[in-house]
């Protein structure tokens, strides 16, 4: 009795989503992909979420090798409140693997064992040589001598409380041509404002605004953004903000992208000075610095 041949099955085709050339070894480790190569709902919508980003930080990578043709090889990237490194490995996948030493993305996280397992993943995959994980937190980073002197493009996603405003500290002093931030949660505006809050009730009809302690912390949240972008702003940065779209899990979904521009800084500058005082906030002026140069620029 003759046995039917046996054909060899043909691999099955990756998802659309999975782009031209993308580690399909990596996507898996990352749980994105499953063994046999298929999305489930959960990961196609993280994947969704990375990729949305991904369009926004690819194009100021690309910007900085352009700028300088004979340093094309040459890019950095920090990703502050890194976690699981998904956007800082699948930005290397994407754009900076096989691009030499000069091209770096590093990973900042405070949990030592998300460091550890990130590193090992960099050293399986073959990603080494253009990945760092470091165990700091955002404000350590900023004077550790693990990070280069200059750094072309500062992300930070969904850094809680102050965490956003060091990260923002860190790529001023970093002199970074680029910042990609989603804040998160921020309080320690709201705390200033609750704070003085009786003092502050019927000097103006704009106190109103914050009155009631839901609206403290609304108002403190929204605030804070707002000066955030002033302070963006007078030190000389272009500044855009948006919804992060596909991030409906999120209520915080704001997405502020600063690019050096080198622009006129004196308005921003008298402007964060003067919503500070109107809303009773001058003891904020520390967190919310301006360059001192700032008050001569045109």
């Amino acid at each position: 009795m003759k046995h039917a041949k046996q054909t060899k099955q043909a691999p099955a085709a990756l998802p659309e989503e999975v782009r031209p050339g993308q580690s399909v070894e990596l996507l898996k480790e990352l749980h994105i992909l499953t063994r046999d190569g298929k999305l489930n709902q959960d990961s196609r919508r993280k994947l969704k979420q990375v990729y949305h980003l991904v369009n926004f930080i690819e194009p100021l990578l690309k910007e900085v090798r352009e700028r300088s043709p004979e340093q094309q090889q040459t890019v950095s990237l920090v990703d502050h409140g890194a976690g699981k490194s998904y956007l800082g490995f699948i930005l290397y996948d994407l754009f900076f693997k096989g691009h030499g030493a000069g091209a770096h993305v590093y990973g900042i996280e405070t949990r030592e064992e998300l460091v550890q397992k990130s590193t090992e993943l960099a050293a399986r995959l073959g990603f080494s040589e253009g990945m760092s994980f470091l165990p700091l937190s955002v404000a350590e980073s900023t004077t550790s001598d693990k990070l280069p002197e200059t750094i072309d493009i500062v992300t930070a996603l969904h850094a809680c409380n102050t965490a956003t405003d060091d990260a923002i500290d860190f790529a001023l002093k970093k002199k970074a041509k680029h910042m990609v931030l989603v804040p998160c949660c921020q309080a320690e505006v709201a705390s200033v404002l609750r704070k003085n809050k009786g003092r502050d009730l019927g000097r103006s009809a704009l106190t109103e605004i914050w009155r009631h302690p839901i609206h403290t912390r609304e108002f403190g949240s929204q605030i804070t953004n707002v000066m955030r972008c002033l302070q963006l702003e007078a030190h000389g940065y272009q500044v855009t903000v948006t919804e992060l779209v596909g991030w409906e899990h999120s209520m915080k979904n704001e997405l502020i992208v600063a690019t050096y521009k080198n622009v006129p800084r004196r308005r921003p500058t008298e402007r964060l000075q003067e919503v500070m005082a109107e809303l009773g906030l001058d003891e904020m002026k520390q967190r919310f610095y301006t360059p001192v140069e700032a008050n001569q620029a045109d």
